[in-house]
């Protein structure tokens, strides 16, 4: 079998690349989550020219997946696809001279660097695999009942001593996304661990790629507006300056354009400083200019220091959960309902579960041709930490009314015995106590310091000027998607809402329209929670945090939407009295 080899050219070895005028770093993605689509690696490495690979496997659920993976079994704990997607690509990559960086490792780090490796010798490749350790810190202290994993998110730093180091492939546990790129940046340009507005700009890139698909017209509001079928993974080609561009390979699907970009910029984010443990990114200076078909520049990011201490994810099963949905069909809906709700809730009085969520939706149409439209959805959810109190009294109560109860009486699947969910829970531990370990190619092993110290700023931003609001004029009751898009998605038990206007004068109606108490009012959900509104008018977007729309996360699954993924759709969809000069 042939032996494959890295090429002479190394993009990481000696060289002006700190010079002003040094050809920029262009660093792909592949994986937006584990799951994501299987043959992307093989696209990117194909597409065009790359620098570095990165893949981001990890998100909160993840965590407590790879977590029950390893109670089961202590070997694994890492994202498996990755090392099937290796299987016709790693030689691939060895010939292009394209460095892989992939937080797959999840919580096992070093058992992923070690099957690479495997898999190289197997396959005859020449590579050299290294990790990144530290951020697992489960055993380290008692955190309480239940927990699953506790890990740090580390920053960009070991990832770029790997590089420097010599690694082909970097394999690390839980970083924040965006240190996928400002590792290799950082090793690429010799930046100072204090070159706080290089970093911030690649911290930026980094959130724009991180999501994969995301950036390049994916989930976008105007899909409409390109080819949306099969968008292409997204690459940056960072700068010196930290400055970058945000592009795709040629003849890929999707488009690459500020609104598309500034989505996935708005994404599960809040105010205007964006903090990780390699520098606090300042959103409020980030301006993007459309440079060409594709291709979208990034410039004018600032950085402050990062905070002292780590946020740290915990992972926990908070009990069991078990769901029955009715459907309601015709007519007396609401009268049905009240009927399957006076059942059920009769069978549940002698051991009532500690969580009972009744949700009524009103899909049914009257005169429906069709009967699904002539349906509502009665839902109910229960939860419990003892499992007995959600299973068979909730599941065999729902199968005994189905000869005794309203007209029509069906739900949408067999009730199961309930299923144990997860909690997901963030604390912040001093940035000094928690390790930060490069495992070189060699074996060879280097601790790498926090932040330098610096003085982290604490007084609040202040807020840009907003525009003067739109002189008055005639208005038509219409959607607010009419003239502007939305993201949304989730941060814990928070819910975030980024909107932004297609137009300057559509911002300056939306900066002066879209209050907390306007959004309160287009989605009474939130009405009871705290909301907080960052205007960011570079963007030309405000982003609103709402606090415990999703009560304990994701993996609780408290709601319709538990990831909040289409809380913007439903806002843009909501109709509101609109300047007719806008429409």
């Amino acid at each position: 079998m042939r032996l494959v080899t890295r090429p002479p050219a190394d993009p990481f070895g000696p060289g002006p690349h700190a010079a002003a005028d040094a050809a920029p770093l262009r660093i792909g993605n592949a994986s937006g989550f584990y799951g994501d689509r299987f043959d992307a690696v093989r696209e990117m490495l194909t597409g065009g020219p790359l620098d570095v690979l990165t893949g981001d496997y990890l998100a909160e659920l993840t965590m407590l997946i790879l977590g029950r993976d390893r109670a089961k079994d202590p070997s694994r704990g890492y994202a498996t696809t990755f090392l099937r997607q290796l299987e016709d690509t790693l030689g691939l990559a060895m010939e292009r001279g394209v460095r892989l960086v992939t937080n797959a490792g999840g919580l096992n780090p070093a058992g992923l660097a070690d099957a690479v490796r495997d898999l190289a010798g197997r396959l005859g490749i020449g590579c050299r695999v290294a990790h990144v350790e530290g951020d697992d810190l489960l055993g380290v202290r008692d955190w309480g009942a239940g927990v699953v994993t506790a890990n740090a998110y580390l920053g960009g730093g070991g990832i770029a001593e790997c590089l420097r180091g010599g690694a082909d492939v970097v394999v690390t546990g839980r970083v924040t996304d965006a240190a996928l790129v400002t590792g290799p940046a950082a090793a690429y340009f010799g930046w100072a661990a204090d070159d706080w507005d290089a970093l911030a700009g690649a911290v930026v890139a980094g959130h724009i790629l991180e999501c994969g698909t995301q950036a390049t017209g994916g989930n976008y509001a105007f899909f409409t507006e390109h080819d949306s079928r099969r968008p292409g993974f997204p690459l940056a080609e960072i700068r010196p300056d930290g400055s970058s561009v945000i592009t795709k390979h040629p003849h890929t699907g999707g488009a690459v354009t500020v609104g598309t970009v500034t989505a996935q910029l708005l994404y599960e984010t809040a105010g205007a400083r964006y903090p990780g443990p390699d520098v606090t990114a300042r959103l409020d200076s980030v301006r993007l200019t459309q440079d060409g078909p594709d291709r979208v520049r990034v410039h004018g990011v600032r950085g402050e220091a990062p905070p002292r201490t780590l946020k740290t994810g915990l992972t926990r099963l908070g009990g069991h959960r078990n769901e029955v949905t009715f459907v309601l069909t015709g007519l007396d809906i609401e009268a049905k309902a009240a009927l399957v709700r006076d059942q059920m809730e009769g069978a549940m009085s002698k051991r009532r579960p500690a969580e009972v969520r009744w949700t009524l939706s009103r899909t049914d149409h009257p005169d429906a041709a069709a009967q699904e439209e002539a349906s509502a959805l009665l839902r109910l959810v229960v939860r419990d930490r003892d499992q007995a109190a959600v299973g068979r009294v909730i599941s065999g109560a729902a199968v005994e009314l189905a000869l005794a109860s309203y007209p029509g009486f069906h739900v949408t699947a067999p009730p199961g015995k309930g299923s144990p969910y997860g909690v997901f829970e963030a604390v912040y531990l001093p940035a000094d106590t928690v390790p930060h370990t490069a495992v070189l190619p060699d074996g060879s092993r280097r601790a790498i310091p926090p932040a330098p110290a610096a003085a982290v700023p604490e007084e609040p931003v202040d807020e840009l000027p907003l525009p003067p609001p739109l002189p008055p004029g005639p208005t038509r009751r219409a959607p607010l998607g009419a003239v502007a898009g939305a993201r949304s998605g989730d941060k814990g038990g928070s819910a975030n809402i980024g909107v932004w206007a297609r137009s300057a004068d559509a911002w300056r109606w939306l900066a002066h329209t879209l209050t907390v108490d306007r959004l309160r009012e287009l989605l009474p959900e939130t009405a009871p929670l705290s909301v907080t509104r960052h205007p960011l008018p570079r963007l030309r977007a405000l982003n609103f945090v709402v606090e415990g729309l999703l009560g304990e996360g994701v993996a609780a699954q408290a709601r319709f939407d538990p990831q909040a993924k289409a809380v913007g759709e439903w806002l843009r969809s909501r109709h509101l009295d609109i300047p007719e000069v806008l429409l």
